[in-house]
């Protein structure tokens, strides 16, 4: 059963002039290290990082929080199986609210160009 649903979309040149401002503190502010050590490691990092940007931002949305107190940017996180399909971590704050909501897991799509990244996120339920 579908207890919420989240999707967002970004200009990629604003990911990318945030990490060019403010560098390392810009990316440690919104992503895990596991985030920043995968989207660093392509030549051309800023559509990787407005797809995690969006993802976060499209999770949010699934729980109808938006990112603030009850879930913050380090509680949910964006990982990849072998296939290169992502996959949603929830931390502290993640796990409450799947618990709250009677969640079993987010499910999530990302897409990117060089000008946007998109995501969709779909709560998913018992």
């Amino acid at each position: 059963m579908i207890l919420g649903v989240g999707t967002d979309i970004i200009e990629v040149a604003r990911i990318q002039s945030s990490y060019e401002r403010f560098g390392e503190r810009f990316l440690n502010r919104i992503l895990h290290p596991n985030e920043i050590s995968y989207c660093l490691s392509y030549k051309a990092p800023a559509p990787f990082l407005a797809a995690r940007f969006a993802a976060k931002e499209a999770i949010s949305k699934a729980f109808g929080t938006g990112i603030g107190s009850e879930l913050g940017w380090h509680d949910m996180e964006v990982g990849r199986k072998a296939s290169g399909e992502p996959f949603v971590i929830l931390h502290e704050g993640g796990q409450k609210l799947l618990s709250a909501r009677g969640a079993r897991a987010v499910l999530i799509s990302l897409t990117h160009t060089q000008t946007y990244a998109s995501a969709v996120a779909i709560l998913d339920g018992v």
